[in-house]
């Protein structure tokens, strides 16, 4: 089964935020993207277990991160 995370940048709080809508229960936070994604990797199997669900299993990650410039002309 092939399960979507979404990662995403709050610029606000300056943290990537790690969510699924196949993953009940993800929600991880954390200031590096490399970091959350080996948090990320250790957490979803334990979600997964608790969610009854089947291996093997296939991760995707997607990422998503807008900044805003201004520009001097």
């Amino acid at each position: 089964m092939e399960y979507v995370i979404n990662f995403t940048w709050d610029d606000e709080s300056g943290v990537w935020i790690a969510t699924s809508n196949d993953i009940p229960g993800l929600v991880l936070e954390s200031g590096s993207f490399d970091a959350l994604l080996e948090r990320t990797r250790f957490a979803v199997p334990e979600l997964l277990e608790l969610n009854a669900a089947v291996s093997p299993l296939s991760l995707t990650f997607k990422s998503i991160r807008h900044e805003r410039m201004v520009i001097n002309g």
